[in-house]
């Protein structure tokens, strides 16, 4: 990918017409290496993290009071390899994530098999190095999700299929390793790979999405520990289920599926967690995201 010339992907600022949804471009900025995969905005409204699959990079573009983008205020470029060929030669940063103080940056790399820490400065939009979380070599670890008590945090690995819960000392920016379980049901011989993690509302329940089984793993949190128990299995309504989400009221996941178009319903039993189709289905090409808008 290149944007203006140079090896890099970019990253697109819109306005918002709050009456109709409309999205009106106001500018674009290098991102800082190739094929960008995931973006988040601070508390602050002033900084744009983004991490670059193709790049191995994370990077920050500070946001004006218009709400237009600056270049690139800072870059940091991972290290390291696995035994995956062909999907670990280099490094992949697959997504970034701000911890509830936003003290810290959390971004889990494919290519390497860890979680690199950053230390976050939102006033200067800088990134510096404080560390990386190894996983199981080969694990992929792809996306991550935060505990509501912000003790925890959970990484989905996609070449493994496995969850891997690790503990959490805010103060530090220290992650520790708790555990790691299969998010495939037993005796499943086929191809897959997990996508996406989502930890419910309350804090009980953990889910992630499997592609090629098709399925949403569930499992129950222990609040005391954030250790994972395994609690079945959902059919998820489609092919290929890339990302899904819990909708702002916590009954409801919404799931895309890439390869079969459609966008499925579950509603979440609120005693057992367990989410189960509601036959409600939208149909959309290729749905790979999906994110509740805040409540104005």
């Amino acid at each position: 990918s290149s944007f203006e010339g140079a090896k890099t992907g970019a990253v697109s600022a819109f306005a918002v017409d709050p009456k109709t949804g409309d999205l009106t471009l106001l500018n674009q900025q290098a991102s800082g290496g190739t094929g960008p995969c995931h973006v988040v905005v601070d508390k602050t409204g002033r900084n744009a993290l983004v991490a670059n699959y193709g790049g191995g990079t994370v990077a920050v573009l500070p946001i004006g009071e218009d709400g237009r983008l600056k270049p690139v205020s800072s870059v940091r470029a991972h290290e390291g390899s696995g035994p995956h060929k062909g999907r670990q030669d280099k490094p992949h940063a697959h997504g970034i994530y701000l911890d509830a103080a936003e003290r810290f940056a959390f971004s889990p790399d494919l290519g390497a098999d860890r979680v690199f820490v950053y230390r976050f400065d939102a006033r200067k939009g800088t990134l510096e190095p404080h560390g990386a979380a190894p996983l199981d070599p080969g694990a992929g670890p792809r996306h991550l999700a935060f505990h509501p008590s912000g003790k925890y945090l959970y990484t989905i690995n996609e070449l493994l299929s496995t969850v891997s819960a690790f503990s959490y000392d805010a103060e530090k920016g220290a992650l520790a390793l708790l555990q790691t379980v299969s998010t495939l049901p037993a005796g499943f011989s086929g191809t897959s790979w997990t996508a996406e993690v989502e930890v419910s509302r309350d804090g009980r329940f953990l889910y992630g999405s499997n592609r090629g089984d098709d399925s949403l793993a569930i499992f129950r949190v222990d609040g005391a520990t954030g250790r994972l128990t395994p609690a079945g299995h959902a059919p998820i309504g489609g092919k290929y289920p890339r990302h899904f989400t819990i909708d702002p009221t916590g009954h409801y996941v919404l799931a895309g599926h890439q390869n079969s178009g459609t966008i499925a319903v579950l509603r979440i039993d609120p005693a057992t967690g367990l989410p189960a189709l509601t036959g409600a289905t939208v149909k959309l090409d290729k749905p790979v995201c999906l994110l509740p808008v805040p409540a104005r």
